[in-house]
């Protein structure tokens, strides 16, 4: 498989790989209204436009699998009954029109015990298809994983910030692509070659961002990413350049 084989859907937060027909989709961190409501904010649940932006793919594109790239729930230690049940009747929806593939986040300890039995838990070290090692990215990978010519991550909640003539700061979702380079793996893996990466921005709309243009990317893989040399693409398919071009 071809690096150019792994192409985000425009306007969407979600990977599509045609030629096998597969949806990746990360961080939908279902039941965080419940913390935003502890610091004050009130909002409505994004879990039902979720479902129904993933329906719609499913029906538009037949995906014959669905990458869920970890913390599909939100709370720890504990899930609410509502969050349990939110989850399981999401991912039930979901493996109605394809076969469904977790990964598990750091948000996602019991999630085995609220998924439906045909869904497929991978460890949080992450799993392989075909070339290409998919993670969440709060921990290091297996060996294996990185041995892949591709990686695709979640995680960071990736933004970019923009600030206008005015001085007015924005934050946008945003899609990250790099090479992690060999020499930065010699710590930690054996005999690595230069691995190209995707960093995939949060699926939930609710979720806070990390601006690669001002705090990097968090987790282990941004300690060896060449965050500079990585590029930008908005939501919506434009490219933005080098991170380096767009820091102050």
């Amino acid at each position: 498989m071809n690096f150019s084989d792994i192409q985000p859907i425009n306007e969407n937060k979600v990977l599509f790989i045609k030629k096998d027909k597969i949806l990746i989709v990360a961080d939908l961190h279902i039941g965080i209204e419940k913390k935003l409501i502890e610091y004050g904010v009130n909002t409505f649940s994004q879990t039902n436009l979720m479902r129904d932006i993933l329906i719609e793919l499913c029906e538009k594109y037949k995906p014959k699998k669905i990458f869920l790239l970890g913390d599909i729930k939100h709370n720890i230690p504990f899930s609410t009954f509502k969050e349990k049940k939110d989850v399981k009747d999401f991912l039930k929806t979901l493996v109605e029109y394809s076969e469904i593939h977790i990964t598990k986040g750091n948000h996602d300890g019991n999630i085995k015990d609220i998924s439906p039995k045909d869904v497929i838990i991978h460890p949080s070290s992450g799993f392989i298809y075909k070339n290409i090692g998919l993670f969440h990215g709060h921990r290091w990978p297996t060996q294996e994983v990185m041995e892949c010519d591709y990686l695709i991550l979640a995680h960071s909640h990736p933004t970019i910030m923009l600030e206008d003539r005015f001085g007015l700061k924005n934050f946008n979702q945003c899609w990250l692509k790099g090479i992690i380079k060999s020499d930065k793996l010699t710590d930690k893996y054996s005999n690595l070659k230069d691995i190209r990466f995707i960093l995939m921005p949060a699926f939930n709309d609710l979720c806070g961002g990390v601006a690669v243009n001002i705090e990097g990317v968090l987790g282990p893989i941004g300690k060896i990413i060449d965050i500079d040399a990585s590029e930008v693409f908005l939501i919506n398919g434009s490219s933005l350049g080098k991170v380096e071009n767009l820091k102050d």
